[in-house]
């Protein structure tokens, strides 16, 4: 399995790219504004969206990702999403006003995409991959995702508070590398609590819930621009505190390198 981080920032500037990763060139899991710097073949290439939750960092580039490949495909885009993330996107983008009613052009039959809704703890078989929807805790309809293919198993938490539903199935896989969000800094922490986000502490306390027994990369996502580096260095401190802290210490500007991960 090939994961290939298109943006994993959690606002836009230079060299920053919202939430998107790409999984063996055919499965894209949300769809930030770092689709943008695919080809327009690699974009044909991508079958399945995975969504994990409504808002407009996860699915920007969604519409115009479409309307650059659709003409070009012989079947629909499928979206798999939770029935709220659904409903939004049909309420508030492809709603004829935003953007054109891609579910029903160029006609209802055979439309440039296909919503399909899904549910926690459901799994999606995708080719060879398996697709475990995670449970995550945010201010609107929200999951995360376990993909697993072969031996290997990427675990991304989506956008999330604290969550011990998460950690009790996570603890359950055999996990290979873990991609969690931490938007805020600790001075942002109220803000982080309000919004359902993660900040350095409450990221070290949610890691303590990993099972003693497991070992693995974990790579903080989700930073907003203008804090990442007080983020990063405030996990770092950690380290030296809390044992569950010394995997997470990734920068998360390598990731928003274009990087891709053999797993």
């Amino acid at each position: 399995m090939k994961v290939r981080v298109l943006g994993c920032s959690g606002a836009i500037a230079r060299e920053c790219r919202t939430t998107s990763f790409l999984i063996d060139g055919d499965v894209l899991v949300d769809a930030g504004t770092g689709v943008g710097d695919l080809t327009l073949d690699e974009m044909l290439a991508i079958d399945h969206v995975l969504l994990t939750h409504a808002h407009l960092d996860h699915v920007a580039a969604l519409p115009l990702m479409l309307d650059a490949i659709a003409t070009r495909r012989s079947h629909p885009v499928r979206v798999h999403a939770l029935a709220g993330t659904i409903e939004a996107l049909k309420a508030h983008i492809f709603n004829d006003v935003i953007w054109p009613d891609f579910t029903r052009l160029p006609t209802v039959d055979m439309p440039f995409i296909r919503f399909e809704e899904i549910r926690q703890g459901q799994v999606l078989d995708i080719g060879n991959k398996h697709i475990e929807v995670l449970p995550a805790v945010h201010t609107v309809p929200a999951v995360g995702f376990a993909v697993m293919a072969e031996r290997a198993c990427w675990v991304f938490s989506g956008d999330t508070g604290p969550n011990p539903a998460f950690w009790r199935r996570v603890n359950q896989l055999d996990v290979d590398m873990l991609v969690i969000e931490t938007a805020f800094s600790s001075r942002e922490s109220q803000l982080a609590e309000m919004s359902q986000h993660l900040s350095p502490a409450v990221l070290a306390q949610e890691l303590d819930c990993i099972a003693a027994d497991k070992n693995y990369p974990i790579y903080i996502t989700h930073t907003k621009p203008a804090e990442t580096e007080l983020i990063m260095s405030e996990i770092r401190k950690l380290e030296g505190h809390r044992p569950s802290a010394r995997q997470a210490a990734h920068d998360i500007r390598w990731l928003q390198a274009g990087q891709e991960f053999d797993l």
